[in-house]
C-alpha cells in the first residue's frame, strides 16, 4: 500500500512540477518522501531557492506562510491546513506596540515560529539555528524577543550586553519536559548525553550536554563518537538521527514528546493536496509585503 502511495506522489510532483518540503518532526514515512527535510532554516532557504512552481510544505501553518511570503509567485500546498503550532499565536501586535512605546533603542527579534500577521511587526526572524548570529549583529541594545520565552531566555544568557525583554509564549511539547523528567533518564542511562532543543526551560537545559537547534541536534550526535544519547526534543528528529547513525541509540526523556500538530501530516493528505491542488496557503499582498522584510533580513544576516 505506501509503495503505491509513494510511486503515485512520485508522478504527481512530475505533472504538477512540485517540491516537497517537511519538517523533522513530521512522521518517518512523509520524511522518506521529501525532497528535502530540514528544520526551519533550512527549509525557509530551500522553498526561496527551489525551482519547482509548487511547494508542497509537510509542517505546520506558520512555515508554509513563510514560505509564501518568500515565495508568492508560488502555488505553496499544505497537506493539512489545520496543522498548527500554538507558540506562533502567543504574541499580539499590541503587545510589540506597546514595547516600542516603552523602550527606545528597541529591536522586535521574532522566531519564525510565528504567524505573518506578527512577523510583519518585527525587525527581524531568527530561528534556533542562527538566532544567536543574527541578535548578535544587530546594535541595538534592547531584544524584545518573540513569542519564546524560553529561547529568549537561552539567547539572553549568552548576550549579556543585551537587555532582553521576554515574552511568555512557549512552546507545548517542550515544556512538557520537566527537570524530574531528565534526572530520571540521566538515572535510567547512566553517563549519556543530554542533547536539547532551547525551547526547553532553563532548569532543563542546565542538565543539556548540548543545546541547539533540530539541525544541530542531529549534527552533534552525527559527529560524536558516543554510540547513545538522550534527546530532549520532538521525537520526529528520532528517524533522521536513527538514519545517520545506524548502531546508535536515542532515548526520549518522557513518553509526551509529541508535537500534534506535526503529525497530522500523512502521506494520504500529500496525495489529495496534489491531485486536487489543495489546500492552499493564502495570504493578501499587504500581508506578504509586510512580512516578508525581516524574513530577508534574517536570511541576509545568516548568510
Amino acid at each position: 500500500m505506501e509503495n503505491r502511495i509513494t510511486e503515485k506522489i512520485a508522478r504527481l510532483k512530475t505533472e504538477k512540477d512540485a517540491v516537497i518540503l517537511a519538517h523533522y518532526y513530521v512522521p518517518a514515512e512523509v520524511q522518506d518522501i521529501a525532497d528535502y527535510v530540514g528544520d526551519s532554516y533550512a527549509l525557509a532557504k530551500i522553498a526561496t531557492a527551489a525551482p519547482q512552481k509548487v511547494i508542497c510544505f509537510a509542517g505546520v501553518s506558520f512555515m508554509g506562510e513563510s514560505a509564501k511570503v518568500l515565495n508568492p509567485d508560488k502555488t505553496v500546498l499544505m497537506p493539512d491546513i489545520t496543522a498548527d503550532c500554538p507558540m506562533a499565536h502567543m504574541v499580539t501586535p499590541q503587545e510589540i506596540l506597546d514595547m516600542r512605546t516603552k523602550y527606545d533603542d528597541l529591536a522586535v527579534v521574532c522566531y519564525i515560529n510565528s504567524m505573518a500577521e506578527i512577523k510583519q511587526y518585527a525587525d527581524v526572524c531568527v530561528t534556533s539555528s542562527n538566532a544567536v548570529k543574527i541578535v548578535s549583529a544587530l546594535p541595538q541594545k534592547n531584544i524584545f524577543f518573540i513569542p519564546d520565552r524560553n529561547l529568549g531566555q537561552f539567547l539572553a544568557a549568552k548576550m549579556p550586553e543585551k537587555n532582553f525583554i521576554l515574552n511568555q509564549g512557549h512552546c507545548p511539547i517542550h515544556v512538557r519536559i520537566k527537570e524530574e523528567h531528565i534526572l530520571k533518564a540521566k538515572a535510567d542511562h547512566p553517563g549519556i548525553k543530554v542533547l536539547a532543543h532551547p525551547e526547553c526551560t532553563p532548569e532543563v537545559l542546565q542538565h543539556a550536554d548540548y543545546i541547539g537547534s533540530t539541525a544541530g541536534i542531529i549534527d552533534f550526535a552525527t559527529a560524536s563518537a558516543d554510540t547513545e544519547f538522550i534527546i530532549a526534543t520532538e521525537t520526529g528528529v528520532f528517524y533522521e538521527l536513527e538514519k545517520r547513525n545506524p548502531g546508535t541509540k536515542f532515548y526520549p526523556v518522557m513518553d509526551q514528546q509529541l508535537c500534534e500538530g506535526m503529525k497530522k501530516v500523512t502521506l494520504e493528505k500529500i496525495v489529495a493536496a496534489l491531485e486536487n491542488m489543495e489546500p492552499v496557503m493564502e495570504l493578501s499582498a499587504d500581508e506578504i509585503q509586510k512580512s516578508k522584510a525581516p524574513l530577508q533580513k534574517m536570511l541576509e544576516l545568516a548568510k
